[in-house]
């Protein structure tokens, strides 16, 4: 079969129960030992991915800092453009590589903003981006893998379309617990198991306190 997008490895790190943030939205959960996992694993990947909600609740630079190798291409989902001009990837977006996905509803002024900035705007979509016109248009510019870190919002767009081929979860020994803390995958979800993305187990991993579990798609 031959692949018209690029590869997408869901990357996280989450709770015994499921939690990727705390009902305030704290997601500090790696150890010192997992950020250089998870560090080299960016390092080894075209681009890696966030949406515009993970940006305004971390304000993540999404660079290689615990490892040794070159930084991704930074891709943020933000229909509207209206990533805050104060963000970590606005203001080092002259020196790393950064993609703002767009869709037609963006404002002209939020337009204007974007334009005058170094870094490459792609329009996907109408009302909202279009994550298959999107990919499309990433591996047309010979990005062939994206490392997904994103919210559960994002992660459940990829996976109910299914454009997630890895998943790699770092599993803190941490229960939050809260019914509004935030999930691995949030989204409508599936209606029943019948329906549900499959994936089989590739390895787990074992760091002092922390597993890492790693799957395919079936």
């Amino acid at each position: 079969m031959v692949r018209s997008r690029p590869k997408i490895i869901l990357s996280a790190a989450m709770t015994i129960d499921g939690k990727i943030a705390s009902k305030s939205g704290d997601s500090k959960l790696s150890s010192k030992k997992d950020k250089i996992r998870v560090h080299k694993l960016r390092s080894k990947t075209d681009a890696i991915l966030i949406g515009k909600n993970t940006l305004l609740r971390d304000d993540p630079l999404l660079t290689v800092r615990y490892h040794k190798g070159k930084n991704p291409i930074r891709i943020i989902l933000d229909s509207k453009g209206e990533i805050p001009p104060n963000s970590k990837i606005i203001k080092t977006c002259k020196k790393i590589p950064t993609i703002i996905a767009v869709s037609q509803n963006i404002s002209q002024k939020n337009l204007n903003r974007l334009k005058k900035l170094p870094l490459q705007i792609i329009f996907a979509g109408t009302k909202r981006i279009s994550i298959q016109k999107l990919l499309k248009i990433l591996f047309k510019q010979k990005i062939q893998t994206i490392l997904l870190e994103g919210g559960s919002k994002t992660n459940w767009e990829f996976i109910s379309k299914g454009f997630v081929d890895e998943i790699i979860i770092t599993i803190a020994p941490i229960v939050v617990g809260g019914q509004t803390s935030t999930s691995l995958v949030g989204g409508e979800g599936f209606l029943n198991m019948q329906k549900s993305k499959k994936f089989k187990l590739k390895n787990i991993s074992k760091f002092k306190n922390e597993f890492v579990v790693h799957y395919s798609k079936l």
